[in-house]
Parts: C-alpha cells; structure tokens; sequence
C-alpha cells in the first residue's frame, strides 16, 4: 500500500477542497495537517491576517504530545518544551494538599507533563503545513456564511482587501475558537454549567534561568487563590483569582500584576511582563458538534476551566479523532455516518474533563476562610499515612461509539489508549510509533493470517493496517530476525510494512503484559490509539476484524480504490 502522504487527490471540479478548516490555532492547523498527510486537499480559513504572538495554552499531557508527534513535529517538540517535574496544591500556610509526580518518560512515551509556550508550538505545525502540497492556508479570509446543498457546501469569506469570494468544500470543520461564527450560523444549542471565575493571567519571560520545583503548584489561600506553572523554556505564568468586592478595572492593571507578582520574586528587573490581562473561564459544551457536513472541534464545541489541563489537549484529541473518520469517509471506506461516532465519542469524553475541571475548581476557588479552613483539614485528613507523590491517571478512556461492542465485555480495554514503550525491528530501537508506523494497528502474540483469511486481509491492506507480531526480548523473532516481513508490500513507512506481517521485539515488555492483563492474544488499535477492541486466539480475532468492518458500514474495495463522499 501506498503510505498516505502519497494518496493522489481525487479529480473533482465540482469543489475547490476535500476539507474547509475555519480557524488556524492549533486545533485547526494540527487537523489540517493530519488530513493533508493522508492526501487530502485542506484549504484553511483565518481570519487574522497574523500568527497571534500572545500564549493561551501553557502545556499538554503525554497523550497529547503523541497525538501532536503525529503530526509529523516529533522530533522538534523536546526545542520548545520543557518537562514538568509535578503539581502540587498548597495551603495558605504551604501545607500540601495535593502532590503528584510526573515522569519524564511517561505511560505514552512522552513526559507525563510538557510546559511549552504557545507561539513556539503554532510555528511548528505552521512550518510543517507549508511542507504540504495540500494545504492551502488562507489568512485575513473572514467566513459570513456556509450553506450546504448536494452533498456539497459553500463558504462565503471576506477577505482583508474587501473582496469577497467563495470556498466549496465537501466538509466543513468550525476550529474557530470560544466565539466560533460556524457554532453561531448553526445556532448549535451550548449547555453551560455556570460555574466561572475571572482571573487576572500575567505571562512573563524570565531574564535570567531559575528552578521552580515542582514546575506547577496551585495556592488555594483564600486571601487569594493562585496558580503558578511552566509555560516552555524561559517562560513561567502566574494567575491570580479575582476576590469578591474587587473590581475588573481595579485588577487589570499592570501595577497591580507587579505589585502581585512581587512577592514570588518576579520583578521588573528579574522578568519581562509579555501579558497581563484578566480572562473568565466557563464550562460549557455544543449540544450538537455535527450538522449535515459541518462539524466542530476545539473551542468552538467547548470550553472548560483550566485546573486540569485539558483544555487544548481535549481540541488536540478532536483533531486525531475527527482526521482519520473523515479520511475514510472521503475515501469511501466508512460511510458517512461514522462521522457520528466523532460527536458521540468525543461529547461523552469532554463533558467528563469539564465535569471533573469544574470539581476541582470549587476546590480551589474558595474566598471564604472559614470554608477553605474546613476544607484544608478533611483534605488532610485524607493526606494521612500517605507517603510520597502519586502518578498522573491514565488517559481517560472511550465509554461509546467507534468500540468493539458493547464495549469488548467487561476487563475489555476497548476503548483505552494504548501505551507506548520501545519496540525493535528491522535493527532499530525505538518508540513503537516511530519504529512500526502510524494508522490502523493488528497488535498480536501469532500469525493472525490463517485465521483471517484473504478477504479480512484485504479489508485490513484497505485501512493501510500495521500487522504486527509481537515477540519478547530475546535474539531472533518469530520468523528469525526481529522486524522480518512475512508479506510483501513494504512501502516505506518508518521502518516498518503495512499489511505486511511484521515481527517486532516488545523491548520494553510493555506491550505482551498489556496483552496478558486483558487476557488477549490481539489488540486492533485505531489510529488515535484507542482500542477498538481485544481478542483472545485466532476465530476470535477474525471475528475482532468482521466487527470493524462492520461498524465502519462500508463495503470496502481489496485495492482501498479512493471513492468520493
């Protein structure tokens, strides 16, 4: 098989691209990216005329940081972050109510916790966008309508010279952000928690090198709830909660961000102020992140307190997980109604992170001391006979849509993430995403091919799945040699064949425990890295394949020919 930055774009004069993205932060360009590299034509609507210089996101968990290697910045993502070493919640008297630690090589391969500043991540995706023949990123183009009609739709866009023109597209996606013009032309319904605080965000820039240890702490002191955390090399920011009584005027002041600032040692003389400037978080979520051929992603399909993180990283997982079900739409090996597994999957999994934002908000936006004091001593109280930090958990996993059904029955990890860890082949060593390839992955202990027959095998060879065999660390795999190829077909994809069967030493032994603790001989993975589902010996794995063929609802050609929807 071809790998998929060498897929020929469809021959279709009736539209100008395959995929129109509205909005080019990192959501947009990050999704723009994944479906150029699987040759589709994306054109990108921004209408800032230039890149914002200014940082919203600080940092992105280990699962996001493998999403983003996806997109082709691997190598460069280590130049412009730096690894939190933890996060800690702290009395007002500096008592700790909270400790966790985070690895530098994390359950995904990555570090647990990646503190980065913003620009420096939209420069990468910018600068692997231009290396793509087919992106089209069109800045100072303002979208004012969509309209939709014979499977195609048009946007209309004003441009910053005043010209107007059209872009037709076969899908739409809104990555335009909180006050997202695509959600409001829909009139998407938005549910809102109403829990929100203001908060004044001062970013600062470090004139000279200094150790924050751990890298995030959050001080729930009820004169005045703080949050201090990395935001990439050189880079820290500080945000202080707005207290009743006082004024917004009175707290976006610069004065009063120095004067706040102060007693961190943060001064004129030690930093350099690059923002200050008070912002409202909200919980809230799109009712409907699909109408037609529109859908949302990002922040224009929700918006959630920051005391988790997860802000940016839940619109990176939009992106992954909206890439692939619109390749194979468009390709015409999924029917279009997979696309409704994108909102069923991705709607249950942000109103969980808001859920769980918003609750460890009202943790730590408490003014009141008597309240705050109560709620110090039963969190201590909780704190008794622990001894040292605890791990970050795990990805939060699928609960419905795209799954083996009904979720691979109970102990099933359909659904999870699957870890990364070092693998060997071909005489390399090295993360298994980067070793054996990226896409569709048949993780299995034997040779699934007996069992699958030449019809599954197509299907699978259409998908462009990685068939891997996996073997325990030793001199020789299966077949002989670590990272033999049991098949032809190699098509050059980092080291590794598609829908060839590939042997491949699980270095780290992380991958055959997974499989033991799910009482697995398969894993089928999905190129997101969620499980679609396990199996346990050959008729089951055949029928771990029927299965995705089946919820993909499509009849799919043995040669994967491109269809177009």
């Amino acid at each position: 098989m071809r790998p998929h930055d060498q897929y020929e774009p469809p021959t279709d004069t009736d539209t100008d691209t395959d995929v129109a993205v509205v909005g080019n932060g990192p959501i947009g360009a990050a999704l723009s990216v994944l479906l150029a590299q699987r040759g589709l034509r994306v054109t990108v609507l921004e209408r800032r005329p230039r890149p914002y210089t200014l940082p919203r996101a600080t940092s992105f968990d280990g699962e996001t940081a493998r999403l983003l290697a996806a997109t082709g910045i691997g190598d460069r993502i280590g130049g412009i972050t730096e690894p939190a070493t933890g996060y800690q919640w702290h009395t007002a008297a500096g008592r700790t109510l909270l400790d966790i630690a985070f690895s530098p090589r994390g359950r995904y391969g990555w570090p647990d916790a990646n503190t980065m500043h913003q620009p420096a991540l939209e420069e990468l995706l910018a600068a692997r966008a231009a290396s793509l023949p087919g992106i089209t990123v069109l800045r100072g183009h303002r979208v004012v309508d969509i309209t939709e009609r014979d499977e195609r739709v048009t946007l209309t866009v004003e441009t910053d010279d005043g010209a107007d023109r059209t872009v037709v597209a076969r899908w739409v996606v809104g990555c335009d952000g909180a006050n997202s013009f695509v959600r409001e032309h829909l009139d998407v319904p938005m549910t809102d928690l109403g829990f929100s605080y203001e908060w004044l965000l001062c970013d600062v820039e470090l004139r000279e090198p200094r150790e924050f240890t751990p890298t995030n702490v959050q001080i729930c002191d009820p004169a005045r709830p703080t949050t201090l955390v990395g935001s990439g090399p050189g880079h820290r920011r500080w945000e202080f909660m707005r207290l009743p009584g006082e004024s917004s005027a009175e707290l976006n002041r610069e004065e009063t961000a120095w004067r706040l600032l102060k007693p961190f040692g943060v001064t004129p003389e030690t930093a350099r102020l690059l923002r200050s400037t008070t912002y409202i978080f909200r919980a809230t979520w799109a009712d409907a992140w699909r109408s037609g051929r529109v859908l949302l992603a990002g922040d224009a399909a929700h918006l959630m307190p920051p005391f988790a993180g997860q802000g940016m990283c839940s619109g990176i997982r939009d992106a992954a997980n909206l890439a692939w079900k619109l390749d194979l739409t468009l390709r015409g090996l999924a029917d279009a109604s997979v696309l409704d597994t994108y909102a069923e999957e991705r709607g249950q999994h942000v109103k969980e992170s808001i859920l769980s934002s918003v609750q460890l908000g009202r943790v730590i936006c408490v003014t009141d001391p008597a309240a705050a004091a109560e709620r110090d001593a039963t969190v201590l109280a909780g704190r008794r006979g622990r001894t040292g930090p605890g791990a970050p958990d795990a990805a939060r996993p699928l609960s419905a849509g795209l799954l083996r059904t009904p979720g691979g029955g109970e102990g099933s990890p359909a659904g999870a993430v699957v870890p990364q860890a070092r693998v060997s082949a071909g005489g390399g060593t090295g993360l298994f995403d980067e070793v054996v390839g990226r896409g569709f992955v048949l993780l299995t202990t034997d040779d699934p091919r007996p069992a699958l027959g030449e019809d599954r095998w197509s299907f699978l060879a259409a998908l462009d799945t990685h068939v891997v065999r996996l073997s325990p660390p030793g001199p020789a795999g299966p077949a002989g040699t670590a990272g033999s190829t049991a098949d032809t077909g190699d098509d050059g994809d980092t080291g590794a064949t598609r829908t060839g069967l590939t042997d491949v030493i699980d270095t780290d032994g992380r991958y055959l425990a997974y499989l033991a603790e799910h009482d697995a001989t398969a894993l089928l993975v999905r190129p997101d890295y969620h499980v679609f589902g396990a199996a346990s010996g050959p008729e089951d794995t055949a029928a771990l394949v029927d299965e995705l063929r089946d919820r993909l609802a499509a009849a799919v050609p043995a040669g994967g020919t491109r269809r177009t929807a």
